[in-house]
């Protein structure tokens, strides 16, 4: 598989899930259609959206719902579209829009893997590479970017590290999709800096790539150890996406990541 071959799966399952054509984004002026989640939409979106950006760098294209289009198209003509994520621009957005009881809401940013970059990185200690079977009781707070227990059915494949018997890092993979499966790692407190994430993300980037379908990787912006781990693994950055919910959807996620739960 190809990095071009890569992207153009990336896209066309960006346009999947909120509804436009792969073309779109790569068109060098913005576009604005009807926001619909496809039948095959990566399976962690939940809806309701109200209105989806994504950019591939080159525009904006923008799904939205009719409550709104009016805001979005005034937004999309105001600023040029890499300032359409900046936090400025995003106030004037987010203010209009909770005139009528919506927010901003996720603004992830996702890599994928440069064929040519991923590392054969090694560690101080044993990898073996997992499978769903393997997973039963590793479902524990320190395995929850790895692993989510809300999703079991999407864990397919891992690569874990052990010292003596005993797992200190692990990096899985969940099937989000039909052609693409979404890499999340762990390291114990006590064992990071050790390169332990980066041996194990590019080795499970590999063993994705192996069953012919796309390893892709995502952080927050500001997660900068994410970040660093990520290229360090050989992906780079290749999309990015902000989405807009019902405010009472946005107010409800807050509460769950006060009381510690993100997933």
């Amino acid at each position: 598989m190809t990095n071009e071959e890569i992207l153009q799966i990336a896209m066309e399952q960006s346009a999947e899930d909120i509804g436009c054509k792969a073309g779109d984004f790569l068109k060098n002026k913005n576009v604005i259609t009807s926001y619909h989640k496809g039948d095959n939409a990566r399976k962690y979106i939940k809806d309701p959206n109200t209105c989806c950006l994504v950019s591939y760098g080159s525009n904006v294209v923008a799904a939205v719902t009719d409550e709104v289009r009016d805001i979005v198209e005034e937004y999309m003509g105001r600023y040029t579209f890499y300032h359409l994520f900046e936090t400025p621009s995003l106030h004037w957005l987010n203010e209009r829009l909770m005139e009528r009881g919506h927010k901003v809401c996720y603004q992830p940013e996702y890599y994928l893997p440069d064929i040519s970059r991923i590392p054969d990185a090694s560690c101080a200690y044993e990898m073996r590479v997992l499978e769903q079977k393997d997973f039963a009781g590793l479902y524990l707070p320190e395995w929850s970017n790895a692993l989510c227990e809300s999703r079991k059915q999407l864990d397919v494949l891992g690569v874990g590290a052990y010292d003596k018997g005993k797992l200190v890092g692990l990096a899985g993979c969940s099937a989000d999709c039909e052609m693409m499966w979404q890499i999340g790692i762990d390291v114990l407190p006590e064992c990071r800096q050790q390169g332990i994430a980066t041996a194990l993300t590019s080795a499970l980037a590999k063993e994705i790539l192996k069953r012919d379908k796309v390893p892709f990787y995502s952080s927050a912006w500001s997660n900068v150890r994410s970040v660093r781990n990520g290229i360090k693994s050989g992906f780079i950055p290749a999309w990015v996406e902000l989405r807009v919910k019902p405010a009472e959807e946005v107010d409800k996620l807050n509460k769950v990541w006060l009381n510690g739960n993100s997933q």
